[in-house]
């Protein structure tokens, strides 16, 4: 896909009424500290659309990325973040699951685990909720730059293990830095953009 324009159209907070859109959705969830913001940067080919931190729990709303008038790519709040308060978790973890039951127009879910560790309680949970609203989810695992190559099959293996992921589950290594795994992640887009025009 050429991206021809990009913008933030809408941003939800607690309070706020999920919009009603008739584009496509595909989201991204994962843990506060996982590279999500770099990865949507990095998919979009721009800079600083989503503000990246060295502070993680950045993401405290659900962003909606309108993308060519053709579908929305909808960042989720960062979940697993230590310094916020029980109940702000909590606001967030409702927030996320309002959106996956509710939204009319979500076909896809990413979910981003960071391949050097294990998957945590939190990203198990999420992998767990997704599949049980009704959602195959698309396993990204990214900084992949930061492990070596010969690692690369043996961490896949431990991620998949540790979500308790079948065979089937498409696990996508992604790197922010060489953008590796970018392609891939297109092309599960494109394939939903077609598959709304044909509908």
């Amino acid at each position: 896909m050429v991206i021809k324009n990009v913008n933030l159209e809408t941003v939800c907070g607690i309070t706020s009424t999920l919009p009603e859109n008739t584009l496509p959705e595909v989201a991204f969830a994962g843990k506060s500290n996982v590279g999500k913001s770099s990865l949507i940067n990095a998919i979009m080919m721009r800079k600083s659309l989503a503000r990246t931190s060295a502070q993680p729990g950045k993401t405290q709303t659900i962003n909606y990325y309108n993308i060519n008038d053709e579908i929305y790519l909808v960042d989720l709040p960062g979940y697993g973040y230590a310094k916020a308060s029980k109940g702000e978790v909590e606001k967030w973890g409702k927030m996320i699951e309002n959106y996956l039951n509710t939204s009319e127009k979500l076909r896809v879910v990413f979910l981003l685990v960071d391949i050097r560790h294990a998957p945590g309680a939190n990203d198990k949970q999420m992998y767990e909720w997704i599949d049980y609203v009704g959602y195959q989810p698309i396993i990204i695992a990214t900084k992949l730059d930061k492990i070596k190559r010969s690692q690369v099959q043996k961490q896949l293996k431990l991620i998949r293990e540790g979500l308790g992921a079948d065979k089937d589950t498409i696990i996508v290594p992604f790197s922010a830095e060489t953008k590796q795994g970018r392609e891939e992640i297109w092309d599960f887009m494109d394939q939903v953009i077609e598959n709304e025009q044909e509908s």
